[in-house]
């Protein structure tokens, strides 16, 4: 069995789908995981903005524009104006969903899950028809019943044990060889839908491998392979031949986006190679990673942008001591804040951390448990490995430059956004 993930971006419109078809024509024993369509994602996520600020008709917009754009892609598939009756089925349970729902902050998170999943299910609908009616067959599945997760949303922990026997057991009931299944969600013990991150498909299609004892994994994506860099911001990026398991999830702690940072692991236990392929021409080896590797001989530039500096100091001046830390990331925990640098001195801990929902409120709560906090907004942590004078020159000299970290190898830089 091998396992392919295509990401929004692939199959974000009806060439996208036929191509996915063509790399995946002459397989056989293949589990794909796929996203949602183009910037699906986003546009659902303002359905929930429209639900969170009482805007049931702004919300209502939103998903007639989505139901539109999906039926142009169907209809360019089939030729012909189609009506796919789950489809149809799957915007509608979403448009009740809006009707119906009288929103609380405290179930801001589960009704987020509840919303964006409906990307992924309309997206895996219409490839899996496409594909039967293509020549290709395959079984469409429902991941919220097979990748099973603990009790919480929007960013929630495989129970990879409870997940093995339901998808294998799930799997069985068929004789297909061709599966196809969402990214990105899953199922909790409630029976709730859960997510499992912001680009979380690598996630899932790695648990999945890991699972079924794949001989590899690949992710398609619209780049050669992994690059440097991000040549949105980076211009002069190369491609990277390969890496190995512990260098790659050093990159994407640090923010690189090629590969989602828990992807990894589940891969590394069963020694499956994770290929990153273009999508946009098979023939193309891309960039393996795998446990051993030949060295990388350029630098790693990674940009994590929409950053918060928060520092904090005890009102007594007191040192920042193994207690004080346990009382600071319990409450980040608490509010979901997730943490990118930490830094300290005697009596200062900075921390550079994602800009979230709930920032200000764990700021808050941090000053109710006796410390001083300073909010640093509009920050970007960039991190350089294999840097040298020259870069540091370029990219940090001249800059407000906030926090600087650095090892032999590695130089982590907080600055003001320009």
């Amino acid at each position: 069995m091998k396992v392919y993930k295509f990401g929004g971006a692939s199959v974000r419109n009806a060439d996208g789908v036929r191509n996915l078809h063509k790399i995946i024509a002459e397989e056989q024993n293949l589990f794909i995981i796929v996203s949602a369509m183009g910037k699906t994602t986003n546009a659902l996520e303002r359905v929930f903005d429209g639900v969170r600020r009482a805007d049931r008709d702004y919300a209502l917009e939103q998903i007639a524009e989505l139901r539109s754009a999906h039926a142009e892609i169907i209809d360019d598939l089939w030729h012909t104006s189609t009506h796919l009756e789950r489809v149809d089925a799957f915007f509608t349970e979403l448009e009740t969903l809006v009707n119906e729902t009288v929103y609380q902050p405290a179930d801001a998170e589960l009704l987020y899950d509840r919303i964006v999943a409906y990307g992924e299910l309309v997206s895996t609908t219409i490839i899996s028809e496409y594909l039967n009616k293509a020549g290709t067959q395959n079984r469409w599945i429902d991941m919220r019943q097979c990748m099973l997760t603990e009790l919480r949303h929007k960013d929630a922990a495989v129970d990879l044990e409870a997940s093995a026997k339901a998808l294998k057991e799930e799997l069985k009931k068929y004789g297909e060889n061709i599966f196809i299944g969402q990214g990105f969600i899953g199922g909790a013990p409630d029976g709730t839908t859960t997510t499992l991150g912001r680009e979380g498909s690598d996630y899932s299609a790695a648990v999945v491998a890991n699972i079924l004892d794949a001989e590899s994994m690949a992710v398609w994506k619209d780049v050669d392979g992994v690059l440097n860099a991000d040549p949105k911001i980076f211009p002069d990026a190369v491609q990277i031949v390969e890496l190995n398991y512990l260098d790659t999830i050093e990159l994407a702690y640090s923010g690189a986006q090629i590969i989602h940072p828990k992807t990894i692991k589940p891969l590394q236990n069963k020694n499956i190679p994770l290929y990153v392929r273009p999508f946009g021409d098979k023939r193309k080896p891309g960039t393996v990673i795998r446990n051993m590797s030949a060295p990388v001989d350029v630098p790693i530039l990674i940009m994590k942008k929409d950053q918060v500096l928060m520092t904090i100091r005890s009102r007594d001046f007191s040192f920042v001591l193994e207690e004080k830390f346990a009382s600071i990331f319990s409450l980040l925990e608490q509010y979901r804040v997730k943490v990118n640098l930490v830094h300290n001195s005697a009596v200062n801990l900075s921390l550079c951390v994602d800009n979230t929902w709930h920032i200000d409120e764990a700021i808050e709560a941090l000053r109710e448990a006796g410390f001083d906090v300073m909010k640093a907004a509009d920050m970007e942590l960039l991190t350089i490995r294999g840097y040298n004078d020259e870069l540091w020159q370029k990219y940090a000299v001249g800059r407000r430059v906030f926090v600087r970290q650095s090892t032999q190898a590695t130089v982590r830089i907080v600055r003001k956004k320009e």
